[in-house]
């Protein structure tokens, strides 16, 4: 069950309605729309994961729906991230099977991105630069574009407040 301030509690069945909403008075605006889904974790008693879809115009803002499971406590960096990515690419493939599969969505498919937004960055000091080929190797390999940080603002922003 996804969350959104503007519609409530929904199913990620019902979503895709919402994204071609926004996209229809967004695309007066001729700027990009890109669909955008991002996972990140936190360790409390349990891990927390948060998942997004966002949908944004460029300069215009956007929406986004949220979703949040928990794990038992995942210690190891490499294994939260790779479960982040799992989630992000489960919800997005699932998002995708229902936009295909319904004419009304086509515009909305034909005419806007869809991305992964991975909570991993290139600084030498953090733990998850050098996991971050093969995740995005992962990513691209089943059709998606992908964004690490700085650029990854839905899982590093969004997922991420949600999360703590």
């Amino acid at each position: 069950m996804f969350t959104s301030q503007t519609y409530g509690k929904l199913n990620i069945e019902n979503i895709p309605d919402k994204l071609l909403l926004f996209y229809e008075r967004m695309r007066t605006y001729d700027a990009p729309i890109q669909v955008i889904v991002g996972t990140d974790s936190q360790n409390h008693s349990k891990t927390k994961i948060v998942t997004v879809i966002a949908i944004v115009c460029e300069g215009h803002g956007g929406i986004y729906f949220y979703e949040i499971s928990h794990l038992d406590k995942l210690d190891n960096v490499r294994v939260k991230l790779f479960k982040e990515t799992e989630y992000s690419l489960r919800v997005a493939d699932t998002l995708l099977e229902t936009i295909e599969s319904d004419s009304r969505f086509y515009d909305l498919y034909d005419n806007s991105t869809f991305t992964i937004h991975v909570d991993a960055g290139r600084s030498p000091e953090g733990r998850t630069a050098e996991l971050i080929p093969t995740i995005v190797g992962w990513i691209k390999s089943v059709g998606y574009e992908c964004e690490v940080k700085p650029d990854s603002f839905v899982s590093s922003t969004i997922a991420d407040r949600i999360s703590k």
